[in-house]
């Protein structure tokens, strides 16, 4: 039989999310570039946005994070963007140095003006976040500049996600990907739900992929075999030296592993095939097959006694157990012979 083979899985995009893990330093911004490219990355991504840009500086109510499960309790939304926004002049510089180690880079743009800069700087491809997926008027004012949009799902329900995939196909994407999030900072493997990867893929006919919040690099790789053609992930240089987001980000050792493992699992995939592989054709021969284990003589029955199934795999298949049992042989046979059809003397027959 030969192998159905199935189209080729191609290399999934592995995103390094910056975020605000340079600390407002642009040099450990610049470290943070080189250090993903070294890891194996394909790309690094920033978030383009201002404090002003994002929502107003109150200090109390709905603007102010109380929840004590929050890595973020105690800061004003302000404040918090305040320390974590990328100065705009920096991007130029960093997008240089993806350039020099021929990495993309690229951005979240949070309003109307961040996406005018980013065309001034003619970034590849845009990424919507997750609290954005709802912003039809900046899904539109994207959508049409023709560039690839990468969205993340996460909090989206069927009927959001369905607005979101129509505007973007009618002001002009033809190329989106949408990435199964679950915008909890860290989340749960619990929580993930990565079947619903291939799901949104049939039901939108789009390109999907994983914005991973998660400790470690499992939901990652498993993504890889359920289609994930994108791969987000927070980076930082020390998960010890702090950051906004460095809890939930990934250091260099850890990003490089996701890099190698999502390849592993890529090549893994390969075909449905129920051929014997190339690799496996020397291990034929340590399959089970039926032997003599007792010398005997010419006209002697095979029987249990005489014969049994072992390795390796040189004689008659084991199926043929209870055909040969019971049959006389035509010629002296020593212990360890492997059985063929010609020892007996109804050989020539069964053989042809």
């Amino acid at each position: 039989m030969g192998a159905f083979r199935l189209k080729t899985t191609k290399k999934p995009l592995i995103i390094a999310e910056m975020s605000g893990n340079h600390n407002q330093s642009l040099e450990r911004a610049l470290a943070i570039v080189d250090a993903a490219a070294k890891a194996g990355v394909d790309a690094i991504k920033l978030q383009t946005y201002t404090a002003d840009t994002m929502t107003l500086d109150i200090s109390e109510g709905e603007f102010f994070i109380a929840d004590k499960d929050s890595l973020w309790k105690g800061e004003s939304l302000y404040h918090l963007y305040q320390k974590a926004y990328t100065p705009w002049e920096w991007h130029k510089p960093i997008f240089d140095r993806c350039k020099e180690h021929g990495i993309m880079g690229f951005s979240t743009p949070f309003d109307a003006t961040a996406v005018d800069f980013l065309e001034e700087l003619d970034v590849p491809c845009y990424k919507i976040a997750s609290f954005e997926n709802i912003d039809i008027p900046l899904i539109k004012k994207v959508a049409r500049t023709g560039k690839s949009m990468i969205v993340s799902t996460g909090m989206a329900s069927i009927a959001e996600l369905d607005d979101l995939v129509r505007t973007a196909q009618q002001n002009g994407c033809t190329d989106l990907t949408l990435l199964k999030c679950t915008s909890s900072y860290p989340a749960t493997a619990e929580g993930t739900n990565l079947l619903t990867i291939p799901h949104m893929r049939e039901l939108f006919g789009c390109k999907v992929g994983l914005s991973d919040h998660t400790l470690g690099i499992g939901a990652a790789v498993a993504s890889v075999a359920l289609g994930a053609t994108a791969i987000e992930k927070h980076f930082t240089l020390s998960r010890a030296e702090g950051g906004v987001d460095s809890a939930f980000s990934m250091e260099p050792e850890e990003m490089a592993q996701l890099v190698r493992e999502c390849e592993t699992a890529r090549q893994a995939l390969g075909s449905v095939s129920y051929e014997v592989q190339e690799q496996e054709k020397k291990s034929l021969q340590f399959r089970r097959s039926l032997y003599i284990v007792e010398d005997m003589k010419k006209g002697d029955v095979i029987t249990e006694k005489n014969m049994r199934s072992i390795r390796p795999g040189l004689g008659l298949a084991p199926k043929y157990y209870d055909v040969v049992l019971g049959k006389k042989i035509w010629q002296d046979v020593k212990r360890g012979t492997a059985l063929t059809w010609h020892m007996f003397d109804c050989g020539e027959k069964q053989s042809s």
